[in-house]
């Protein structure tokens, strides 16, 4: 049942937008007619269910919460911004958004059961108690698992004060997050196995055929691994973040266009792209960091504990020396290594970068020791990819020669 929901969820997104899309065409060439907006498509959804008996099976507020996503989502982007939702390339999830409906009983420890409208009782493990009053329901499919999110009032407020110090954090390629008082965060995302699993499953997928039994085993058996991947890429962010709100009433983050980071080189027939997988390595790179997940997180984990969000120009912030403030590419010998051609200043790249990202945001930075953490150790990488792409994407140095900080290396500890 819940794969039919999500299937004609699919199916009224897809024809709302398509209805969105060619009411924009007739305006831009001069033809009036009635706005296509969330109202009148309810009103057709409504029309449209009396006449096709397969829309009946979903329930009316799931369908018009789907209106109103794509309704949001067109004044957010654009309507031609807006993406299709594919059979094959979309994670089937609905919303129940009257949370008066929804009951939810605790059978013991680890098990509740959860009454939604048109499915009945749904046996659910739990990961953590409700805590507040149910306002709305979230139904969604990962890696071949249901999941249910609810969303609860707690009756909570953001702090007005937070005692903390403001920091500076670099996101980079070697090293997911530095900040400005010397800690490194990071951790691996994929074991080396699973990398090679992954590239045996993707050869094994190339030669399947469209629409196969086996095709559809080997895009379950890709999707189990990379979901993986991104758990642990999540509960990395979310101890991350936790730390920062803590402990920092100020946390600046260089604003950074990740989409526009990570598009592909290869240009046009009439104009090809350079150096395109040089580029393309650089994408994964960044996606597999998690830098935008890690902001999300971060205005997330915020509103708990009052901490300000502050987002700063990038220009220049790694090459530029924290101590005399000149800017120059020279000064960044490797992916590492900060040497300053002007006053001899010396430091971690990562670090000096955290400093000017917090210097930029008009905080003195803190000259104590650096933050020391529970767990593993993390290792710094051998450096970034893409060598005169940007200001974020500085040379890596030779094999071997990898400059290794005296300072403290924090690490998220492992599962």
């Amino acid at each position: 049942m819940c794969t039919e929901f999500g299937d004609i969820c699919r199916a009224v997104w897809n024809t709302a937008l398509d209805q969105r899309r060619q009411y924009v065409d007739r305006y831009t060439r001069g033809r009036q007619g009635p706005f296509c907006g969330y109202h009148l498509q309810a009103g057709q959804l409504a029309e449209a269910k009396a006449e096709e008996t397969w829309l009946k099976a979903a329930p009316s507020h799931v369908l018009q919460q789907t209106l109103q996503d794509l309704d949001r989502a067109c004044h957010q982007k654009g309507t031609f911004n807006v993406r299709w939702r594919a059979k094959y390339r979309w994670r089937p999830s609905f919303r129940f958004p009257a949370g008066n409906l929804i009951v939810v009983e605790k059978l013991n420890r680890k098990w509740s059961r959860a009454k939604l409208p048109k499915l009945g009782w749904v046996r659910l493990r739990s990961s953590r108690p409700l805590g507040g009053t149910i306002r709305s329901a979230t139904v969604s499919r990962k890696g071949g698992h249901w999941f249910i999110s609810f969303l609860v009032e707690d009756g909570l407020f953001t702090p007005e004060h937070h005692p903390g110090t403001p920091v500076g954090v670099d996101r980079g390629v070697a090293v997911a997050a530095t900040l400005s008082t010397g800690a490194f965060h990071d951790r691996p995302f994929a074991t080396p196995g699973e990398k090679s699993r992954y590239l045996r499953l993707q050869r094994k997928l190339a030669r399947q055929k469209k629409g196969s039994a086996n095709r559809a085993k080997m895009v379950k058996a890709m999707g189990r691994i990379t979901t993986r991947a991104v758990d642990r890429r999540t509960d990395f962010c979310g101890r991350l973040t936790r730390t920062l709100t803590i402990r920092h009433n100020v946390v600046v983050l260089e604003g950074l266009r990740t989409t526009d980071m990570t598009t592909s080189a290869k240009g046009t027939l009439e104009a090809p792209g350079k150096k395109v997988r040089q580029k393309s390595g650089l994408n994964r790179a960044i996606l597999d960091k998690g830098w935008h997940r890690l902001e999300l997180a971060l205005r997330n984990a915020a509103r708990k504990t009052g901490t300000r969000v502050v987002l700063v120009d990038p220009a220049y912030t790694s090459q530029t020396c924290h101590r005399c403030k000149v800017v120059d590419a020279h000064s960044r010998k490797s992916q590492a290594e900060f040497a300053c051609i002007s006053c001899a200043h010396t430091d971690h790249a990562d670090v000096n970068a955290a400093k000017n990202i917090l210097y930029a945001a008009g905080h003195a930075v803190s000259v104590g020791p650096p933050l020391r953490d529970h767990g593993e150790a993390c290792a710094v990488g051998a450096g970034d990819f893409g060598v005169t792409r940007s200001v974020k994407q500085e040379p890596a140095p030779s094999r071997g020669q990898a400059h290794r900080p005296a300072l403290s290396l924090v690490g998220i500890p492992r599962l």
